[in-house]
């Protein structure tokens, strides 16, 4: 117990208290548990993320000599880059030119790009890696806008790219149309 004296004078009554330093104790271990729980939840709540858009999930350093062929979307002012890149090699690029329809009504006018989701498809068709029905993957697509793009002109470029499909077998033997593309989105 910790106390304190403040001295005695002879008609008065003793100034001597003692103080529970229980209590204190007990509020500072509380205090440095939760701060130390706080540490290590606030630690393993972190992303690892790289440069490399996108990453394969679980794979670590073993699967970086298999790289895949991504599909790499630019949406530019006046049109689209198409390119298709193996690692930091590009494979082929295409350009086209930004073609708007609109659908909708006057209040909710929503755009779409018919001629990119051509192309898209087309450029699937001739150099996609999983085209086979059995095959349970799908290709990879990057879209890369400015950071001040339009919301609606990313929608109808991420429609584009998920208008392309392509027939999978199922394990419960059916087959269904999928999208042939799984989009990751990337801003600059």
């Amino acid at each position: 117990m910790g106390g304190v004296d403040v001295g005695t004078t002879s008609n008065k009554r003793a100034m001597n208290a003692d103080l529970n330093m229980v209590p204190f104790i007990d509020l500072l271990m509380v205090t440095i548990t939760f701060l130390l729980l706080t540490a290590v939840w606030v630690t393993n709540s972190r992303l690892e993320v790289n440069a490399q858009v996108p990453g394969q999930a679980g794979c670590g350093e073993a699967c970086a000599a298999e790289t895949a062929l991504v599909l790499h979307v630019h949406l530019q002012e006046d049109g689209f880059g198409l390119t298709w890149k193996q690692g930091p090699t590009v494979v082929s690029e295409v350009k086209i030119q930004k073609q708007e329809v609109q659908v909708g009504s006057d209040s909710m006018t929503a755009i779409r790009y018919p001629g990119l989701a051509e192309t898209i498809q087309s450029e699937w068709k001739r150099a996609g890696a999983h085209r086979d029905v059995s095959d349970r993957k799908v290709d990879q697509a990057v879209l890369h806008t400015e950071n001040g793009t339009p919301f609606r002109e990313v929608v109808a470029a991420l429609d584009a790219i998920s208008s392309a499909r392509r027939e999978m077998s199922l394990p419960n033997g059916n087959r269904q149309l999928v999208a042939a593309f799984s989009t990751t989105f990337a801003s600059r």
